[in-house]
C-alpha cells in the first residue's frame, strides 16, 4: 500500500501545482502524508454530499478539481459548511487533494476530455501555455469534428453526451448553421472570447456564460457568425474525473499499488429543476405582453 506522499508525488507528475494561476488554491489540503492509501475517489466539488460517499466508500483520498477553500478562511469550526466538510475528512482519516487550474492547462486536461466525450479531434490549445516548447499545453482546446453538422445536431449532440443537468444545453446562432471547427473549454468560458474569435472556429461550447457579454460577442460577430453553446458548468468538467482516475490507474499498475480508483457520479451542480415554456417559440417571435410598458434590466 502507497503512502499518501508517494499518490501524491504522482499527482503532482500529472498537475503541478506551479502550473496553477496565481490566484489559484491547489495542492493537499487535508491528509497525513504517512497514511496509506487503497482507495481514491475522485469528483468535481469537494461538498459534503462527495465527502459523506468518501467515507461510505472507505476511501483514504479524496481528489477534487474544485478548491474548498479557492480565497482562505479563518476559521474551520464545524458550524461552517466547509469546517464540517474538513472534520468530516479528518475524522475518517481521508485526504483530499486539489488539481484545478493546474488540471485545466494540463496535457492531457480538463477540455482534453470534453472533447473526447464530445467526439471530438483536439488540434491544439485554445490559448497555449508558453512554458510549453511543445505547444500542447494551455486552456481550452481548438477541435474538428470529422464531418460538419448543423449547430441543432452538435448541441443535441451535446446534451446526449455530457451528464444531464438541470439546465442542458442553451444555444446562440442559427439552428442550421454548419459546424466543422469548434473550442471548447471546460468551467467558465467567457474570458475566453477574444481567444476564441482569433481561432477562427465555427463555434465556442464551454458552460456559465453571462448575458452582457454573450450578446456582446454575437454582435460583434454579425458578419462573421459563430454559435455559442452554454453548458452546466459541472458537466462540462465532470468527463476530467474520469480521465484523471484512468491516468492514476495507469500510475498504480506501473509501481504495483493495486489502487481501487473510483469516479463519483454524484450530480452536484447546483440547479436541480428547469422550467420551460410548453411551446418554446423563435427568438423573433418573443414579444412582451402588450401591456407590458417594458422590461427591468
Amino acid at each position: 500500500m502507497p503512502r499518501l506522499s508517494e499518490v501524491i508525488a504522482a499527482l503532482e507528475t500529472l498537475w503541478p501545482t506551479e502550473r496553477a494561476e496565481s490566484w489559484d488554491a491547489v495542492g493537499t489540503v487535508v491528509g497525513d502524508p504517512g497514511q496509506g492509501v487503497s482507495r481514491v475517489l475522485f469528483a468535481v466539488d469537494p461538498v459534503q454530499e462527495i465527502v459523506d460517499e468518501a467515507v461510505e466508500l472507505g476511501a483514504d483520498l479524496l481528489v477534487t478539481h474544485h478548491p474548498l477553500y479557492l480565497r482562505g478562511t479563518t476559521t474551520v469550526a464545524a458550524s461552517t459548511f466547509k469546517g464540517r466538510v474538513v472534520h468530516t475528512l479528518i475524522k475518517n482519516d481521508i485526504a483530499l487533494h486539489v488539481a484545478h487550474t493546474n488540471a485545466d492547462r494540463a496535457d492531457p486536461g480538463v477540455s482534453d476530455a470534453l472533447a473526447g466525450a464530445l467526439d471530438l479531434r483536439v488540434l491544439r490549445p485554445l490559448v497555449p501555455d508558453p512554458t510549453d516548447p511543445e505547444g500542447r499545453r494551455g486552456l481550452g482546446r481548438v477541435c474538428e469534428l470529422d464531418h460538419p453538422v448543423t449547430l441543432r445536431e452538435l448541441s443535441a449532440r451535446a446534451a446526449e453526451r455530457l451528464p444531464a443537468t438541470a439546465q442542458g444545453i442553451r444555444v446562440a446562432g442559427d439552428p442550421e448553421a454548419l459546424v466543422r471547427t469548434i473550442a471548447v473549454s471546460g468551467g467558465s468560458g467567457d474570458s475566453l472570447f477574444d481567444d476564441v474569435r482569433a481561432a477562427g472556429v465555427d463555434a465556442f461550447l464551454t458552460a456559465d456564460l453571462r448575458h452582457h457579454p454573450a450578446s456582446e460577442f454575437m454582435a460583434a460577430g454579425a458578419h462573421s457568425p459563430l454559435a455559442l453553446l452554454d453548458a452546466a458548468h459541472w458537466a462540462t468538467e465532470w468527463p476530467w474525473c474520469e480521465l484523471a482516475a484512468a491516468q492514476l490507474d495507469e500510475i498504480s499498475d506501473r509501481h504495483g499499488w493495486d489502487l481501487r480508483v473510483h469516479v463519483s457520479k454524484t450530480v452536484t451542480d447546483p440547479w436541480s429543476a428547469h422550467a420551460a415554456p410548453a411551446t418554446a417559440l423563435p427568438r423573433s417571435a418573443v414579444r412582451a405582453p402588450s401591456d407590458t410598458p417594458g422590461a427591468p434590466n
